[in-house]
């Protein structure tokens, strides 16, 4: 260990660091309970107080960077303590705010009463106070919670913290926490997100940011599958192989029959029919032990494309049996059986037998999704064409307008695409 002279910053340091070199040899083991109950709270304590020196030696060190080189005093930290950078630079940041900013959460640390975990939900709920409060309010804020830090943990002390205006300032509390909530509910409304990228080995990763609230929605609607059932004698939950998955696995198996239930009676209408995923499958292929079947919906998940929308022959029977999924067996030919009618309009039906032959828009080179397509009439309606599938295709909105357009013509492929040409 270096021989630490000069500065009494210095000098407790290497006293410190003595002391704990006479112990470093010592085992607890022969320690009381209650004697191992107070070198832990008094650990934990001088933990903080080490901290809090730390954070102050950390906000007056901008030479260092300077002397060095280094882009900040973060990075020099990182680099010479071998520390992870993000927490070299939270623990920058906090320095920076007890130094000029939070004497009375610096003292509450230097006194051992605040622990590292905790200043920081401190400096995240002082910070996230409404800007019109003023600063007088800000520093009773401030005293309370370090306060509250003696009794309560960093998860308890953020729930405090959310409401600290209700306890010290009740008479602006709820404007401000209204104008709090509008600032997050936009922030919000701005960051959200969602992707689905498939991983090429049967399994498609989502990921999403969303607002709180729909996250909490969410949630309860899982947690109605993730509960265990209803409690039949003591042993009624561990018998029950669901219930002793880990919750994330129940989770993703929860957010699976949550999609199974839903209505698509209930949902937007999509491609001009109510929402609805097709299964197809050939007669042959249902009646059969190992086979497969297709799953129709938006196709549109980017990544590996070579799992693809395929499903088990048994996964279509149980979803035709327990799922709001349209099962369309096909026959023979692989096609759907002719549903049409006597009207303009294409009906529902229609619309599925068509999803299920052309799966996308039938321009040439076209792979916009079925679902996104309207059905048009190759010999048109007005001119006594019949609304049938034979007289059909999907066409995206693009090449709707197109074939429709004048300066356009068309020709009809052997496989049932359209190929357009400009008229000269």
């Amino acid at each position: 260990m270096t021989d630490l002279v000069g500065h009494p910053i210095l000098a407790a340091v290497s006293d410190i660091r003595s002391v704990l070199k006479g112990v470093a040899g010592v085992n607890p083991t022969f320690m009381s309970t209650s004697d191992k109950a107070a070198a832990l709270r008094e650990l934990v304590a001088a933990e903080a107080q080490l901290v809090e020196l730390r954070l102050r030696v950390l906000a007056d060190a901008g030479d260092l960077a300077d002397a060095t080189g280094a882009k900040d005093t973060a990075g020099w930290l990182a680099h010479q303590t071998r520390t992870r950078f993000s927490d070299a630079r939270a623990d920058m940041g906090l320095a920076t705010v007890l130094d000029r900013e939070r004497p009375v959460l610096a003292a509450g640390m230097r006194e051992g009463a605040v622990t590292l975990a905790q200043a920081h939900v401190i400096r995240r709920a002082l910070d996230t106070l409404p800007a019109a409060v003023d600063a007088d309010t800000v520093d009773r804020a401030e005293a309370h919670l370090v306060g509250c830090a003696g009794e309560f943990g960093p998860k308890e002390l953020g729930r405090i913290g959310r409401r600290v205006l209700d306890v010290i300032a009740p008479e602006v509390a709820e404007a401000a926490e209204a104008a709090r909530l509008a600032d997050l509910e936009t922030a919000a409304a701005d960051r959200t997100r969602m992707t689905m990228r498939r991983q090429g080995d049967g399994i498609t990763r989502i990921s999403a940011l969303v607002p709180d609230a729909v996250a909490t929605r969410l949630a309860t609607y899982l947690e109605a599958f993730t509960n265990p059932r209803a409690q039949r004698g003591e042993n009624a939950q561990t018998s029950d192989p669901f219930t002793r998955l880990p919750y994330p696995r129940r989770m993703g198996e929860a957010f699976a029959r949550l999609l199974e239930t839903v209505d698509p009676s209930r949902l937007p209408v999509h491609g001009g029919d109510a929402t609805t995923v097709v299964v197809t499958i050939p007669l042959d292929s249902l009646r059969a032990e190992l086979a497969t079947a297709d799953l129709i919906g938006a196709g549109l998940v980017p990544g590996d494309n070579l799992t693809g929308d395929r499903i088990t022959a048994s996964q279509a029977r149980r979803l035709a049996c327990t799922a709001k999924i349209l099962p369309a067996v096909l026959d023979g030919t692989s096609l759907p059986v002719d549903l049409g009618r006597a009207k303009r309009l294409f009906t529902p039906a229609q619309r599925k037998a068509l999803l299920i032959r052309d799966r996308a828009c039938r321009a040439e080179g076209c792979d916009i999704p079925g679902t996104w397509c309207d059905a048009h009439h190759l010999d048109p309606w007005h001119t006594g064409g019949p609304t049938d599938l034979a007289n059909a295709v999907l066409m995206c909105p693009h090449h709707h307008h197109r074939v429709h357009d004048t300066g356009y013509r068309t020709d009809r492929l052997a496989n049932g695409d359209l190929r357009f040409h400009r008229r000269t």
